[in-house]
């Protein structure tokens, strides 16, 4: 990425811009400059498809007149908006500056909207028509493309319909995730829990704290290995929330179950992110949209 931010690049950018203007009024001055002899019957001499012949007549002014409008048009262009390399241009627009801006007015002119929300809880909230659809086209907008538009995920993005929650699933700790984003890591502890044979021993415990198809025998031998894992998981394997470490007796897998599955999170690891949504969503917005996602799985309170 550090060779696109070298100088460089603008120089060749400002390079290729100007060039593109200059040889626009080079082929202009060219073509104005060029004189054909004059044949009695007013022709260059080209003839093509046997009989399609190119007549001598001079650009028409209107077409010239066009063709310099277009030339400073240009030149101005590039005055005042970028499109120079580095230069900023004089009005220092971005499209970053104006998608921010549009934001603020959107904000703005929805602010009616969110005030009468805001005295409510997010439990009432959970509850008010009104407020769920609006919570849902939020829900749609910003989460659907990880969560489905059903919430119920997929592999590797938890389902919110389930009440089965890595870090809560209280009002408080959804709008804290959704505000803040969350970062989920388990390391790599194939080293931790020894040999190959026991990282597969400890995956058939692990799967049979939920009741999942497992080799019993294996199970049992692994369950002195969990204790590599009864540090995040805790020793009954029923996770943490405070660490968003899954609990592993309730028979849901985020990414994937099975002997293969649980041996693979055990050598390799995994890190999800759930991106912050501070910078996007307003703090009213965020309110409603977590107690849409508190109502998936909870029985609201009737308004």
């Amino acid at each position: 990425m550090s060779d696109f931010e070298n100088s460089f690049w603008s120089i060749y950018v400002t390079g290729f811009a100007l060039a593109g203007i200059i040889g626009c009024l080079v082929l202009l001055w060219i073509s104005g400059r060029k004189k054909v002899a004059p044949r009695a019957d007013n022709t260059t001499g080209h003839v093509w498809d046997e009989d399609l012949t190119e007549m001598n007549n001079p650009l028409p002014m209107w077409w010239v007149g066009l063709f310099i409008i277009t030339v400073v048009f240009a030149l101005l262009y590039l005055v005042a908006f970028p499109g120079l390399g580095s230069y900023p241009g004089r009005l220092h627009w971005t499209t970053e500056g104006e998608y921010t801006a549009e934001l603020v007015k959107a904000d703005k002119e929805l602010q009616p909207l969110y005030a009468q929300f805001t005295a409510k809880t997010p439990e009432a909230l959970a509850g008010d028509p009104n407020a769920m659809a609006v919570g849902e086209r939020l829900f749609m907008n910003n989460c659907a493309q990880c969560h489905g538009s059903d919430a119920r995920g997929s592999k590797g993005f938890p389902n919110l319909t389930d009440n089965d929650w890595l870090h809560g699933g209280t009002p408080d700790k959804i709008i804290e995730t959704i505000t803040k984003g969350r970062i989920g890591q388990m390391p790599p502890m194939a080293a931790a829990v020894g040999t190959p044979d026991d990282v597969k021993n400890v995956a058939n415990y692990v799967l049979s704290l939920s009741g999942s198809p497992h080799d019993s025998l294996r199970a049992q031998l692994g369950k002195s290995k969990f204790t590599a894992c009864a540090a995040c998981h805790g020793a009954d394997g029923k996770g943490n929330q405070m660490i968003g470490a899954p609990n592993l007796t309730d028979d849901i897998w985020l990414h994937g179950w099975g002997e293969q599955a649980v041996i693979a999170m055990i050598q390799n690891g995994k890190t999800n992110e759930m991106p912050a949504w501070e910078h996007k969503l307003t703090e009213p917005q965020i309110k409603v949209l977590a107690s849409y996602v508190w109502g998936l799985s909870h029985r609201p309170a009737k308004p």
